[in-house]
């Protein structure tokens, strides 16, 4: 399995390469060359295996066994996925009127960004460690991704992880997991503006091919190819789950499965495309806040930012720069680097693009989509706690606003991915007129100190950032090198 960048200039480069690169060195994202197509009886065989055992079977698809052999990946999956509360990682919870969610946030984090987060950690420090090497981890977060990140590089030897969060955009129990951590390896960041802004000096500094090589410097954002792999197994769980293919006849079409997924950056649709190419009939909606960018690309084309990030209850998915779309890009447009090069370059320097009729078509045919108001997510949390005796977080409450108003066609099974506890979320709840109790681990953080550095507004602000960020991953590699 080899890879190349969504923009046409990266050719042939494996798993070892593509785990430790952020963005392509020609600005682009990383892909398989080729998506392995799956048969009716592989997917009869993986019916019956856990959600660890599945990521196995799945990450050994796109991981030689020259790199990471099997027995070596089995243990490295087992590892990352023992913490969590559930013996099975993942659950659905099965409610009435056939509201079917897939619970991926029984982790450190209590988000769904754990389970990639904590497997790319592990591949990542098992090359390290092998090689006798170090690595510096730049992450921009929205919300969850940084807290995922630190629990999962806490302490770890060969590797210095710097956090850039949002002050202020993001919840209390967010910001805790990530500026509780006093490890030496962990720097966090708080800036003064939107997670879109922190990715503007995050781009800069990844795209200086000197700095990336010199200090190991690598993203664990979902720019990394491997925390899109991991998540395809989700996918896979959920169709194997919901879908009913244990009824298929032999030669007989494999039924279809839609899943609704709350959308930021793109990511899980990326992941649930892929999964589509792999010949799983999957149907998928991208259910957004009032930061609309996907919703107005599939209906309209528009692809183009709008001047400021809404605040909203669903901070992860506040988000004007959905960057995965450039992977969906690509595999509708039939692999063409050169195009996706040309629309995404646009996209970047004026912040807008319209997608051309014929595109839009294409997109919307694998794609549905909506939009959600802040008004339309309370709304959803009361009515699923009036029915269910369920909280929903504000996220999967985005994903499940689409069940009470869009009715699944008679016969289709229908799947709500749940991102996130609504224990992180407790300002939401309370404003649906609802109770969570709190988990014993969140209400810790209140008793832990803190430690995290301002990146202020200033006038030349993101130059700025980016001088502040380049100089803290000089500094952290530099005193790697001397004690090594």
């Amino acid at each position: 399995m080899q890879y190349c960048s969504t923009r046409g200039g990266v050719h042939g480069w494996d798993f070892h390469q593509v785990l430790f690169s952020g963005f392509a060195p020609d600005g682009g994202m990383f892909m398989p060359e080729n998506v392995p197509v799956l048969s009716l009886n592989t997917l009869r065989s993986w019916k019956g295996l856990t959600y660890t055992q599945l990521v196995v079977e799945v990450a050994s698809l796109f991981i030689p066994t020259r790199l990471i052999p099997r027995l070596d990946l089995e243990v490295l999956v087992g590892e990352a996925l023992a913490g969590f509360s559930l013996p099975e990682v993942v659950r659905v919870a099965r409610l009435k009127e056939g509201l079917s969610i897939l619970e991926l946030f029984h982790g450190d984090t209590l988000a769904f960004k754990d389970l990639a987060m904590t497997c790319t950690v592990r591949f990542l420090n098992y090359f390290l460690q092998k090689q006798n090497r170090t690595a510096v981890v730049l992450v921009g977060t929205s919300g969850d991704t940084g807290g995922s990140a630190i629990q999962s590089a806490r302490g770890l030897g060969g590797l210095d992880l710097l956090v850039v969060y949002p002050r202020g955009r993001v919840t209390p129990v967010q910001e805790k997991h990530m500026i509780t951590c006093l490890e030496d390896n962990v720097h966090v960041f708080a800036a003064d503006g939107s997670s879109d802004d922190i990715d503007r000096p995050l781009r800069r500094l990844f795209a200086d091919q000197e700095l990336v090589s010199s200090h190991s410097l690598m993203s664990l954002n979902s720019v990394n190819w491997s925390r899109v792999m991991v998540q395809l197994a989700h996918f896979i769980y959920a169709y194997l789950e919901l879908s009913g293919i244990e009824h298929a006849e032999a030669d007989g079409d494999l039924p279809e499965l839609e899943v609704v997924v709350p959308t930021g950056g793109a990511g899980n649709i990326a992941a649930g495309y892929i999964v589509k190419q792999m010949g799983l009939p999957l149907r998928l909606v991208a259910m957004v806040n009032s930061n609309d960018i996907v919703h107005r690309t599939v209906t309209v084309g528009d692809f183009s930012m709008a001047s400021n990030v809404t605040q909203t209850l669903a901070p992860a998915i506040d988000i004007q720069d959905p960057y995965n779309m450039e992977r969906l890009f690509w595999l509708l447009l039939g692999r063409d680097g050169a195009t996706v090069k040309n629309m995404m370059e646009e996209f970047q320097q004026s912040h807008r693009h319209s997608l051309p009729e014929n595109q839009r078509r294409l997109l919307s045919d694998v794609l549905s989509s909506g939009s959600v108001t802040d008004e339309g997510i309370l709304e959803t949390m009361r009515r699923c706690w009036k029915e269910n005796q369920y909280v929903l977080c504000p996220h999967t409450a985005v994903a499940v606003w689409h069940h009470y108003h869009c009715p699944p066609s008679p016969g289709l099974n229908r799947c709500y991915i749940a991102t996130a506890s609504p224990a992180k979320f407790q300002a939401a709840v309370q404003r649906a007129g609802l109770t969570f109790e709190l988990p014993q681990a969140v209400l810790a953080l209140d008793k832990l100190a803190t430690r995290y550095q301002n990146l202020e507004r200033s006038p030349n602000w993101c130059k700025d950032w980016e001088d502040i960020l380049r100089e803290k991953i000089q500094s952290v590699s530099s005193a790697r090198k001397y004690h090594s």
